[in-house]
């Protein structure tokens, strides 16, 4: 077992561990007083895992209720928040109650939002499924939804209480799945890991998954202890992901996975700075060449007017401009400021 603490506003333990899904209602007793947990999955992931995890939470004392919905990116919307908002009232829970999300991006995503906002906050406990919920979103507070407008337009910072990550889970995964998570990997690589960039160039990640997720984690969990609310360093999590969000809300978050979009942001975005004398030379290939080994795209022919269109009202812009993440070379990046009417023509070089 390996544990990294968050140091938060409000400090919590990430526990990674193989087999810590049999166990989880014990490492919960430990964090919470609750008398009820509400378990949130989607239809993909409960059928596999729900009975584990209820029957450990019902064995450590808790009452147990479970809502699933339609699994896919197409869920992630404030219909299935409030039919969830409902569930937790019929279901009579409470301040001191918990949510547990159980499953892949989009269920940590919604099932923390529902945590932030039911009641004005009640603890929610992480249980990713997916490769890129484990290196990723499990870890850091960010929780939303997507709206006709954009990815993740709505959404809080709410920190769980605590994260298990369980590798066995990978194991149940078509490759597909793998391949969408190894994006952030790779994005890892890229912004503060040159080593880790090199050890996925060189071997194969599923033969050392557990220590890329601990390096993957370690890497968040310093970011987010810093900076918290994203108010500089935290930025840099978002390299590929300016483009990658425009591409997913062109395609109506459907036609490319999210692991897909940010991977073809990584090449673009990096290919253009290259250009501006911004990046080492060569980085751009490298990164299309790693992409190309894991089965992820590195091209869209979208044209770079739409793209940068898409990206106007992404998140991350502040008035007139928007921050890119950007690389100086392979492992160390930085944040440009670039006004979003130079967006297209950046991008376009």
């Amino acid at each position: 077992m390996r544990t990294l603490k968050v140091e938060t506003g409000r400090p919590y333990n990430i526990i990674i561990e193989n087999g810590v899904l049999e166990n989880c209602g014990e490492y919960i007793k430990k964090v919470s007083k609750a008398m009820r947990v509400a378990v949130i999955s989607d239809t993909n992931v409960f059928p596999i895992y729900g009975d584990k995890i209820v029957d450990s939470l019902t064995k450590s004392g808790y009452q147990v209720c479970s809502f699933t919905f339609d699994a896919g990116e197409k869920s992630k919307n404030l219909i299935t928040v409030s039919k969830i908002y409902d569930f937790l009232a019929e279901n009579h829970i409470t301040r001191i109650d918990l949510i547990v999300a159980l499953g892949g991006g989009v269920t940590g995503d919604m099932a923390g939002f529902a945590a932030a906002t039911y009641l004005r906050g009640i603890d929610f406990v992480q249980i990713p499924t997916s490769l890129l919920a484990q290196v990723d979103s499990s870890v850091g507070g960010k929780t939303g939804v997507d709206i006709g407008a954009g990815k993740n337009l709505v959404g809080s910072f709410w920190q769980p209480v605590l994260v298990l990550i369980d590798s066995n889970t990978l194991k149940t995964l078509p490759q597909y799945y793998f391949e969408d998570g190894m994006a952030e990997v790779i994005k890892y690589g890229c912004i503060k890991d040159k080593a880790l960039f090199e050890k996925l160039e060189n071997e194969n990640a599923a033969e050392c998954i557990d220590h890329i997720i601990y390096n993957c984690v370690a890497i968040k969990r310093d970011v987010v202890s810093h900076d918290e609310r994203e108010k500089g360093e935290r930025a840099l999590l978002n390299f590929g992901h300016t483009i990658g969000h425009a591409l997913e809300k062109i395609g109506g978050f459907t036609n490319l996975s999210h692991g897909q979009a940010v991977a073809i942001g990584m090449c673009m975005i990096t290919k253009a700075s290259e250009k501006a004398n911004l990046t080492e030379k060569g980085s751009a290939k490298r990164i299309e060449k790693l992409c190309k080994k894991y089965n992820l795209p590195t091209y869209s022919d979208i044209s770079k007017s739409e793209i940068a269109k898409a990206a106007s009202s992404d998140k991350k812009t502040n008035g007139s401009s928007i921050k890119l993440a950007l690389l100086k070379e392979i492992g160390e990046s930085y944040l440009e400021k670039t006004e979003i009417s130079e967006l297209e023509k950046f991008i376009s070089k």
